[in-house]
């Protein structure tokens, strides 16, 4: 069965840093593109980066670009985001997401296998 667990939130001052895990089981990596999402409260769920499984070519949305790097560790199944310079607005939910095809993107009807989430708090 495909799972995706996040770990790594936290409660972090603005301008601080946090590292996210989404580790994996079940899928090869090599076949799957990884993307990272977010929801904050009342707000519609919007995809922050992602990985590319073939060529491990990367993608970031324009909020998060120069901030955040998305990479991977294949022999531990895992994917990460190092999230730095945090802002208030950068508080959500952090869910990684899998998808299986040819173009990557951040599309999230073309994601098919979802965790659960890792809270994420920019604040003082």
């Amino acid at each position: 069965q495909v799972q995706l667990v996040e770990s790594g939130g936290g409660l972090v001052q603005p301008g601080g840093s946090l590292k996210l895990s989404c580790a994996t089981s079940g899928f090869n990596m090599t076949w799957w593109n990884i993307g990272w999402f977010r929801q904050a409260p009342g707000k519609e769920r919007e995809g922050i980066s992602c990985i590319n499984g073939r060529d491990g070519n990367t993608y970031y949305a324009g909020s998060v670009k120069g901030r955040f790097t998305i990479s991977r560790d294949n022999a531990k199944n895992t994917v990460y985001l190092q999230m730095n310079n945090l802002k208030p607005e950068d508080t959500a939910t952090y869910v990684c997401a899998g998808m299986g095809g040819n173009t990557m993107h951040l599309g999230q009807s073309a994601y098919g296998a979802w965790g659960q989430g890792t809270q994420v708090t920019g604040s003082s």
